[in-house]
């Protein structure tokens, strides 16, 4: 790449405007016949756009920031590459950060964020404080949590229906029988883990029962295993665990199986929430509630988007439904339709 070559340079080498150069590398309006020109003597002069230059004159670096808690879980590699699918098709590309939910790490993402110029922000299971949104209010960078909802800091949010998929679970298990169901929870300090928990409760209430055990797995798996035994060494342990996503169900199950030699789920059934890939491997073939990735990162795109185009915009809470998905680690009630 020649640093010394501009956008002047190309727009004399392919015969037309300044501005004509601007708007094929921005995306705007251009002639098919003027983008071929353009885009030929930028090749041959070894020509690349400055994004920071750009955004110095328009107000907008065509990026947007994506903050993730952690990849541990094989949710997020899914969710992170159809974002940056949907957000390129949008015609934007993405910076990613990785955080923990330390309210110090944040802030200095956030202030990196701030300073790349980011056109959006979409936080990943992260917090963020009253302060930090106002920060980014007045810098003008909209922002939306993605598997994450939070009350009381005035941003948009999109997660699946967790209450509903949980308490679909609680109504799976008890049709089919089980009769101490124990709940290996999400982290508590997070609407998912939350969520997940209360409706869970809810359908077992219905049911006229409650859970035997909760132990918070804090979305770690060695805190699931950890669990596990506890919950197995007792007088009357569980024949039934829903775990809160499927990262520490792999691990129930591993513990189930491998250390404690039960069966799954002759002797326990399992049920998880995600629905990542591994969910659908023989090895663990796990009955979980799918969360709707696609749908959940299209809506994620599309209000980031509709925002930066509408600062003064309101605030969305988006839900989507999530569906049960049967397979083998749990006993399957007879003539069950849900």
């Amino acid at each position: 790449m020649n640093s010394q070559v501009t956008s002047l340079d190309v727009a004399r080498l392919a015969g037309v405007s300044q501005s004509a150069v601007s708007r094929v590398f921005s995306g705007a309006s251009a002639s098919a016949a003027t983008a071929q020109k353009v885009r030929r003597a930028a090749a041959e002069l070894g020509y690349r756009p400055n994004p920071w230059a750009r955004a110095m004159i328009t107000g907008r670096s065509g990026i947007i920031g994506l903050v993730v808690a952690y990849f541990d879980n094989p949710f997020y590699p899914v969710a992170l590459e159809l974002l940056s699918r949907a957000l390129k098709a949008e015609g934007y590309r993405i910076l990613v950060f990785t955080v923990g939910n330390s309210p110090a790490e944040i802030e200095s993402v956030m202030d990196e964020l701030t300073a790349y110029r980011v056109d959006g922000i979409i936080t990943a299971s992260v917090a963020m404080t009253n302060d930090l949104t106002d920060r980014c209010a007045q810098a003008g960078i909209p922002i939306v949590l993605f598997n994450r909802g939070q009350d009381g800091v005035g941003l948009s949010s999109v997660t699946s229906a967790n209450d509903a998929g949980a308490r679909q679970v609680a109504r799976f298990l008890v049709a089919g029988g089980h009769q101490r169901i124990a709940h290996v929870a999400g982290w508590q300090q997070s609407s998912t883990g939350r969520d997940r928990l209360l409706g869970f409760e809810a359908g077992l209430a219905e049911a006229g029962t409650a859970p035997v055990a909760v132990i918070d797995g804090l979305y770690d798996r060695d805190a699931a295993r950890a669990a596990t035994l506890a919950m197995m060494d007792t007088a009357t342990p569980p024949d039934a665990i829903f775990v809160g996503n499927d990262h520490m169900a792999f691990a129930v199950m591993d513990t189930l199986r491998h250390e404690l030699g039960l069966s799954v789920p002759g002797d326990v059934s399992v049920v998880g929430f995600d629905d990542v890939p591994m969910a659908a491997w023989p090895a663990y073939d796990l009955t979980t509630v799918r969360q709707p990735v696609r749908r959940m990162v299209d809506s994620t795109v599309e209000t980031l988007v509709a925002q930066i185009a509408e600062p003064d915009r309101a605030p969305q809470s988006i839900r989507i439904d999530a569906a049960l998905v049967l397979r083998g680690s749990a006993r399957c009630p007879e003539g069950w339709t849900e």
